[in-house]
Formats: C-alpha cells, sequence, structure tokens
C-alpha cells in the first residue's frame, strides 16, 4: 500500500501563497482565529512525514529556527511541525540546518516522493513547495489537495501565484469545513484533466 501524499497549501481568494515585502498583513494575513489553530495543530498531531523542497525549508528554518535555537515563533502548531520528520528534497542544499528531525535527499522530486509513497509507513504532507508540488501533481503523486482559503484579495500584494504554470486537474471535493466564520478548508483528489 503506498502512503497518501497531501499538498497543503494557504491561499488568498485570488490564488496567492504569501505576500510581497510592500505587504502589512502579517502571518495569515490576520485572519487566523481559535478554530483554524486548533485545526492545525490536529492536523500535526497525528503521525506523518513532511516533504519540503529546498526554498520552503529555508524560509522555515528562517522563521522557526533550527532545533538548537528557541523557536522564533512560538505557537504550538509551528512548533509541531519542525519536530515532524521531515524529507527535503534538494540538489543545493548540504545538511539539515540544525532541523530537529531532517533528511535532505537529492534527486529528482517525483523520484524521491515516488520511493517515499512506496516506503513510507505514515502519510505524506508538504506545506507551501508550490513548484515541487506542481510537478508532482503533473506526475500523479498528489493524493490530495488541501487549500486552505483566507478573506482576502491580495491584488496589489500578492505573490507565489499558487498553480501559475500548473497543469489542468479536475478536482473532486471530499471534504470541506468553515474554520472561524470565514476560512475555508477545501481537501481535493485531483485528477490530471484529459
Amino acid at each position: 500500500m503506498t502512503a497518501i501524499y497531501t499538498f497543503d497549501v494557504f491561499s488568498t481568494l485570488d490564488g496567492y501563497g504569501s505576500y510581497d515585502s510592500n505587504g502589512d498583513w502579517g502571518g495569515y494575513w490576520g485572519k487566523q482565529g481559535p478554530d483554524f489553530l486548533d485545526r492545525r495543530l490536529a492536523l500535526y498531531r497525528e503521525e506523518q512525514r513532511m516533504v519540503l523542497g529546498a526554498n520552503t525549508f529555508r524560509q522555515f528554518v528562517a522563521a522557526l529556527g533550527p532545533s538548537t535555537e528557541e523557536s522564533k515563533v512560538s505557537d504550538p502548531v509551528n512548533t509541531r511541525m519542525r519536530d515532524l520528520p521531515t524529507t527535503v528534497v534538494s540538489t543545493t542544499l548540504e545538511g539539515s540546518l540544525g532541523w530537529p528531525d531532517a533528511d535532505v535527499v537529492s534527486g529528482d522530486a517525483v523520484d524521491v516522493v515516488a520511493r517515499l509513497k512506496e516506503e513510507s509507513k505514515v502519510p505524506l504532507r508538504s506545506h507551501g513547495s508550490l513548484s515541487m508540488n506542481r510537478a508532482l501533481m503533473a506526475a500523479g503523486l498528489v493524493d490530495r489537495v488541501q487549500l486552505t482559503v483566507f478573506p482576502v484579495i491580495s491584488g496589489r500584494t500578492g505573490a507565489d501565484p499558487i498553480f501559475q504554470g500548473a497543469a489542468d486537474f479536475d478536482l473532486e471535493l471530499i471534504e470541506s469545513r468553515t474554520l472561524d466564520g470565514h476560512t475555508q478548508e477545501l481537501i481535493y483528489r485531483p485528477t490530471l484533466h484529459a
């Protein structure tokens, strides 16, 4: 049996994964609430392996700190995410940058993740890592897209369009919920559009 791979991503309504340096939104576009934070903690409490690309991993290390320091972000969600076993797919990184339980694997993400799906006894989850996950979707390796849509439009300051350059997909909605009365969590099963 192969492990389930989830591409977990946060988005604005207009499809951006973050905002540029001129944006003043703050983390989670300032829209996080207790339902959202409880849901995220519940997701990360489950046994799983994180899979990250090099750029996202570097951003996480910069924001959360390596294991030898106190976390710069002290909420339990980020602390739990940092403590999960993590595979970093990279051709440029050497070493785990002090991340507690990270393995850096060199190679093509499609090959690495295909092997992980066959070998892992726990589900796989990737948060962010946009270009890597677009390639994995095109290769048919993403089982679920978990899209959390925050109630903002960042047309002027939006950065990192999530699906820009992606292949075409049909999406089957398998789960949805509203968090804090305004944030949507949508879980889809993607199928390459023929």
